[in-house]
């Protein structure tokens, strides 16, 4: 039996890319700390440390939400991310377990990934390289059915790290007039972002799922880019399974860990926070 409405403490956090463009050298990065750059070689954005590796920072306000159990979704060459939440004392509030996507096939195929830890629960679904205001995460959580949280365009483009060229790429999301999620544009062309109502609002992949997405998610055709993408196993099972998506607006900007010159602005931001997971 589905477990749609009531509180939600399961969240599964997507870590098994590759970190291509982390890897690549980037002259507008500045100086790394050593421990910084050996983590950038390796692609692992998660474990990018700054007083504690990028990852803490993401799970503490999941914790504070009333998240108790994460599954990291990694890949199978991702023994560093294993092995260090594998160490005793590490966590506390958050019990924290693994899925292995092998090979990487995308978003819905890593969602897939986590089947076997989320039942029939509903569940979280968040970035390992985004760090999402705490205010998502409350969102998140009061939600008792399937959901997104979303940003406006112009608060990510005033007050986040993220370079409007990549902004530019990530998905737009059309709302009813009811608050549900009524289509998604994946890489929008200026003309269609001229024809939207403002504020535009886009997806960083901050969602509230049930056990419905896996029966979408499975059976995707793949994208031009060969991969199964979680906007199409979403709209799939909007039109397929009837799955009503709810859209709540968060006010607050989302930092993104992708490129090296994205760790200064990081470390800026994550400067004092605590950590308590």
């Amino acid at each position: 039996m589905l477990q749609s409405s009531g509180p939600v403490h399961k969240a599964v956090i997507l870590a098994a890319g590759m970190g291509t463009r982390m890897k690549k050298a980037d002259a507008a990065a500045g100086g790394l700390a050593p421990e910084q750059s050996r983590a950038a070689d390796a692609g692992l954005k998660a474990m990018i440390p700054f007083e504690r590796p990028f990852l803490d920072y993401v799970l503490t306000p999941l914790a504070d939400a009333g998240i108790t159990q994460v599954c990291l979704v990694v890949a199978p060459r991702h023994d560093e991310i294993k092995n260090y939440y594998s160490q005793p004392g590490i966590t506390r509030r958050i019990k924290i377990t693994f899925a292995v996507q092998d090979p990487p096939r995308g978003t819905a195929d890593a969602v897939l990934s986590a089947q076997a830890f989320v039942g029939q629960d509903g569940f979280l679904l968040l970035n390992s390289d985004n760090y999402y205001p705490p205010e998502a995460a409350q969102l998140l959580c009061g939600l008792t059915s399937p959901g997104v949280v979303v940003y406006p365009r112009e608060v990510l483009l005033k007050h986040s790290n993220i370079p409007a060229d990549r902004i530019s790429k990530y998905a737009v999301v059309k709302v009813a007039a009811d608050d549900r999620l009524e289509g998604m544009i994946e890489k929008p062309s200026e003309e269609q972002l001229q024809a939207l109502p403002q504020p535009i609002l886009i997806s960083m992949n901050s969602w509230r799922f049930d056990a419905r997405i896996f029966a979408a998610c499975r059976g995707l055709a793949l994208s031009p880019r060969g991969e199964l993408e979680l906007p199409d196993a979403v709209l799939r099972s909007s039109r397929e399974f009837g799955v009503f998506y709810m859209v709540r607006r968060c006010g607050q900007a989302v930092f993104d860990l992708s490129s090296r010159s994205d760790i200064a602005p990081v470390a800026a931001l994550l400067r004092g926070k605590p950590v308590n997971i």
